[in-house]
This record gives C-alpha cells, structure tokens and sequence, in this order.
C-alpha cells in the first residue's frame, strides 16, 4: 500500500484537540483520547495513494480544488491531494458545509 505524506494544518489539530478537551470537560477522559487518536488514525487510512476523493461540492472550497470527506456524519476532513501529499486544511462540522 503506497502510503503518501500527511501534513496537518495547526488549526485543524486545534480543533481536534477542542473537541477532545469539551468531550473530556463532561468527564469522559478516555472517549476524549479515543476521539482524537480515531482522527489521526483516519487521516493515515485517507494517505493511501490508491485512493482519490471527490472535490467538494461547495462552490468556495471546490475553486481551490479541496476535497472533501465526512468522518463519522459529523464532521467533514477538508483537504488538498496530490501524488505525494495530502494536506488536511480543516476538519469542520458537518453542518457548516453545503454537500
């Protein structure tokens, strides 16, 4: 499995790491440190190379050639894909972008 380079904006591991520091804030420490290690872990199965993804349907993101894939209904990983890389430039709610 050809596997490419994954690059992580600083802002979408902030967002992780929110959304992992609310699930924690309602006493769930372990579903926190599952949620975020899930995240990362999808983010490699998304790097394999055989693969290719749609371009987003939204007309702002789909200009600037992201593609766009949810994760778990809820979120939506917004990304740049080329032979070699794979850039994640958001990781957002689900119902923030038009599908």
């Amino acid at each position: 499995m050809g596997v490419r380079k994954i690059t992580v904006k600083q802002s979408v591991a902030e967002t992780i790491a929110t959304i992992a520091l609310y699930i924690e804030s309602k006493g769930m420490v372990a579903t926190a440190e599952k949620f975020s290690d899930n995240v990362y872990d999808y983010f490699i199965k998304l790097a394999d190379s055989k693969k290719s993804y749609p371009i987003c349907h939204e007309p702002h993101r789909s200009a600037f050639g992201y593609k766009c894939i949810p994760y778990k209904k809820k979120y939506t990983i917004v990304f740049i894909e080329t032979e070699t890389e794979l850039i994640i430039c958001e990781f957002v709610a689900s119902k923030l972008i038009y599908w």
